[in-house]
């Protein structure tokens, strides 16, 4: 595909610009020449050529619109229409972030009712609907927590992380300023119990716990786990990216977590990825609800205000208040389906899962033969001794059936992992074709390896060499003429 530069040919315009009936200015003379710049050298093309340049490019890309997006942990799902659609209301999107509450009456409503419905979904005493995404929530959580130990003059210095957390848990400890432990998982992929009673001392101030984990496994001993940590005075820190596996069929507060987590632009009906917004709120029990950040939202009779008056607050985490359109569209998705319809999301998407599992389980290695929950994860560890196919080959392999490939190499307790998420959107006809194209290529990867592992074969460009792409990236196009 040609470059819109090299398609330009001089004197060709897009556009029809009218005589401007302004009278003229001297730009230098106002502003000076050093602001003024003739080097652009924007490409010069018809209209029809620059609409066929962006459509093509646009083809592209992948897509949940375009084709099945089964990357675990990510929740990649479809999500309606109507909800961006209501996050575009002229009455949203045109109001000023800074404008006095008297004018925003509706979008300050808007966000406490949000936080009053997440404090009934997931069992917390308060929400915060601050942070901008998932990481930014663990990190708003974790300082909760380290203010929280301060005001009862307590140093403890360490965070518990289990070995099969997101990356960004022990990262969010660290900038707190915690020593993170890993903590180790037993046979059935749950917490290793006597691990966690060994090192659970008065020196830990919290365990971070993903419930369901990245295993896409619900943790059995969930009410034992909280017993010990609570038992030395600990926090139970709740990783809510897996919330889509939940919803509606239990509440992290009720199990015993303090604080905990959540992604919006995942479970609650935003398109995830793609650099786009995201949305971190974080929900605690009563015992952090002192430490949550300023302003906070306030309701006096039917008024809604901005309220700073909190003197333990960590203080403010993000400008204005959070990425307010992401908790439009999470807003319009809980009144959409109600309490009953998030549950059914939830089961939909278990037995998606579930049913993936059961299908491609004969085919590949499954290390945690369990009911999983929203996702399940292989091993592509059968190919590698078969025939010397790698989990990246059967990625890159997929992507010639239509499919973006799932996470692989994640969680890193399973040797060439496969993770696997289908959301509750997905039909069963979309799972059994996605099911035949892996059985198929793992059909290849015993009678054909040597294709599996040149794969793609039907993309515009074909396989990388990733170390060479890592270290000395081209991203620049230079005019050779």
């Amino acid at each position: 595909m040609e470059l819109i530069f090299e398609i330009s040919k001089p004197g060709r315009s897009a556009v029809s610009i009218t005589a401007s009936d302004v009278p003229a200015v001297n730009i230098e003379d106002t502003i000076g020449n050093k602001y003024l710049r003739s080097d652009l050298d924007l490409p010069e093309v018809a209209e029809i050529d620059l609409i066929r340049h962006y459509t093509n490019l646009s083809r592209r890309n992948f897509g949940v619109d375009l084709g099945f997006y089964p990357l675990g942990s990510c929740t990649m799902k479809y999500n309606p229409k109507v909800n961006e659609n209501v996050a575009a209301f002229p009455g949203f999107t045109g109001l000023h972030p800074y404008a006095d509450a008297e004018f925003a009456q509706g979008n300050l409503q808007l966000m406490y009712e949000m936080q009053k419905y997440l404090c009934g979904i997931f069992g917390m005493a308060e929400f915060t609907l601050q942070p901008a995404a998932g990481a930014h929530g663990e990190l708003t959580g974790v300082m909760m927590i380290k203010k929280y130990f301060e005001k009862k003059g307590q140093k403890r210095r360490v965070i518990l992380i289990p070995d099969a957390a997101h990356g960004t848990n022990p990262a969010s400890g660290a900038l707190c300023g915690f020593d993170t432990v890993e903590l180790r998982s037993n046979s059935e992929g749950g917490v290793d119990i006597e691990h966690l009673q060994s090192l659970m001392t008065e020196d830990v101030a919290a365990l971070m716990l993903t419930n369901p984990n990245t295993l896409g496994l619900f943790e059995r001993n969930i009410e034992k786990v909280a017993a010990i940590v609570h038992g030395k005075d600990g926090l139970l820190y709740g990783d809510g990216a897996n919330a889509n596996a939940f919803l509606g069929k239990t509440r992290p507060g009720d199990l015993g977590f303090d604080v905990i987590q959540l992604n919006l632009h995942k479970t609650f009906s935003t398109p995830h990825g793609g650099g786009g917004p995201g949305s971190g709120p974080v929900g605690v029990g009563k015992t952090l609800v002192d430490f949550l950040p300023v302003p906070r939202i306030v309701k006096t009779g039917d008024k809604y205000n901005w309220s700073e008056k909190f003197p333990d607050t960590i203080g403010r985490m993000r400008s204005f208040y959070g990425n307010f359109n992401v908790v439009v569209k999470a807003y319009t998705y809980i009144r959409s389906l109600g309490a009953e319809g998030l549950k059914h999301a939830t089961e939909m998407a278990v037995l998606n899962a579930n049913y993936i599992k059961e299908k491609l389980k004969p085919y590949f290695d499954l290390p945690y033969d369990r009911v999983c929950m929203h996702e399940c994860v292989f091993s592509g560890n059968r190919q590698v001794v078969q025939s010397g196919v790698h989990t990246s080959d059967i990625a890159k392999r997929l992507i010639d059936f239509g499919y973006h490939p799932p996470t692989i190499y994640f969680p890193l307790i399973v040797h060439e992992a496969i993770m696997i998420e289908p959301t509750e959107t997905e039909s069963k006809e979309t799972l059994d074709a996605f099911c035949e194209a892996m059985i198929a290529i793992a059909a290849e990867a015993k009678e054909n390896p040597d294709g599996v592992k040149n794969a793609p074969l039907t993309t515009p460009v074909s396989r990388l060499d990733e170390v060479l792409a890592a270290r000395k990236p081209d991203v620049c196009w230079k005019r050779t003429n």
